[in-house]
């Protein structure tokens, strides 16, 4: 059964792999990379009908160029530079860079290799395109999308009475969204109730394309690849620094613009002994992705402090699986205590009865290197060394056991 194009426009794609392609364009244009996809689902099973309409949506993906339209609107974009416009004009995806079969428990096995420049712009569209293709051929899709409509209306609702208490937040479910349809409504209508709702401010969405087309901020600034291959894709740095690395290549790309950091790519406490005074002052905010996030969110305010930083000055930004009911109780947390901030993305683009999808697609090698992530939570990790994991571990806690210094920078 063939479905619709599932990826119509290459601006289907969340902000941040703009905000890193740009400084990959720029910095790190020769650096290659190996991704894999992976499903954490252990009782979901991909058919061959369905490997086989992912690798056509892939090659309809593959097809696709950006619009004059589209490269005008990424040029206004504040923090986008006229040279990466001109390389996204002649830039389209290669079908050639990917290996997809059956080889997995799941069924479906899916990796990418070539140019960090090319792979770092399918993560998302591949996720959305099995997603689309898993939940379409599997359920009666229908069914789903008048329950996704039910509970959206429920959340709106909720928004408006003031039940949930969210200050700002944004949409974040591109990558497992339930359809293109599903996240596009749910975009639509959050924008129009907007302000009507009584205590929460949606300010945007990670899809380009929907921000493009309903007139809200395009939110994104860092994944943890953009730590990972400019801190371990170099053989001769100490990987227990990706931090420092990724944040001074940052730093270089944009100055005061674009910044909200990622604390968690090789652990926030090692991620800390390099968020010093410059830094910290630089960057408007930082991101929490794993781990206890009212813990980390006190760890974040003790540190600025500790810098002579007001906290109240700097936003902390939380995207870990959260859902109204938990960003409401974090936001009256710390309100009063920094300028607070949610990515929200399946429990607003794939809300159904059933149990959505957990995959994910990570770098896991770059310049032939293996690279890793020791995120604050045990099992968020992709990379199929155990050696290389030890030594990352090892290089961590030495590090923080004897590296005393403190960096300015």
């Amino acid at each position: 059964m063939a479905l619709h194009q599932i990826i119509t426009s290459l601006l289907s794609e969340d902000a941040y792999k703009f905000s890193m392609g740009q400084a990959i364009f720029h910095q790190f244009s020769d650096y290659k990379t190996t991704w894999s996809w992976k499903c954490r689902n252990t009782d979901v099973h991909f058919t061959s009908e369905m490997v086989e309409e992912i690798k056509r949506q892939v090659q309809l993906f593959c097809n696709l160029r950006f619009s004059e339209d589209e490269l005008s609107y990424l040029d206004s974009i504040r923090w986008i530079k006229g040279s990466y416009v001109d390389f996204l004009r002649l830039w389209h995806p290669r079908y050639e860079d990917f290996t997809i079969g059956t080889d997995a428990p799941c069924g479906l096995s899916i990796e990418a290799h070539g140019t960090w420049l090319n792979t770092s712009m399918y993560e998302i569209p591949i996720l959305a395109i099995v997603n689309e293709v898993y939940f379409r051929l599997n359920y009666h899709y229908e069914d789903l999308l008048s329950q996704f409509k039910r509970k959206l209306e429920e959340k709106i609702q909720k928004l408006i009475d003031g039940t949930y208490s969210l200050g700002s937040f944004s949409e974040f479910g591109l990558r497992r969204r339930l359809s293109e349809e599903a996240q596009d409504l749910a975009v639509k209508m959050l924008a129009e109730k907007n302000s009507a709702f009584a205590d929460s401010k949606f300010v945007g969405t990670s899809n380009v394309f929907l921000a493009k087309k309903y007139g809200v901020t395009p939110v994104g600034t860092m994944a943890h690849e953009w730590i990972m291959c400019s801190g371990q894709g170099n053989h001769k740095h100490n990987p227990a620094y990706s931090n420092w690395y990724a944040l001074d290549a940052w730093v270089k790309e944009y100055g005061i613009l674009n910044g909200t950091a990622l604390t968690d790519t090789i652990t926030t406490d090692c991620f800390l002994k390099d968020f010093q005074l410059t830094y910290a002052t630089l960057f408007s905010g930082v991101r929490h992705d794993s781990g206890d996030p009212y813990e980390w969110g006190e760890k974040m305010l003790s540190h600025y402090e500790k810098l002579g930083i007001d906290p109240k000055t700097k936003t902390l930004l939380f995207s870990d699986s959260l859902d109204f009911e938990r960003a409401t109780a974090l936001y009256r947390y710390f309100r009063d205590k920094a300028r607070v901030a949610f990515g929200i993305g399946t429990y607003i683009s794939n809300d159904t009865d059933e149990e959505a999808l957990n995959i994910v697609m990570k770098v896991t090698k770059c310049n032939g290197q293996d690279v890793a992530k020791i995120s604050d939570v045990i099992g968020k990790g992709m990379c199929k060394n155990a050696d290389y994991v030890d030594y990352l571990n090892r290089c961590i806690k030495w590090r923080m056991e004897n590296d005393n210094h403190t960096q300015i920078r």
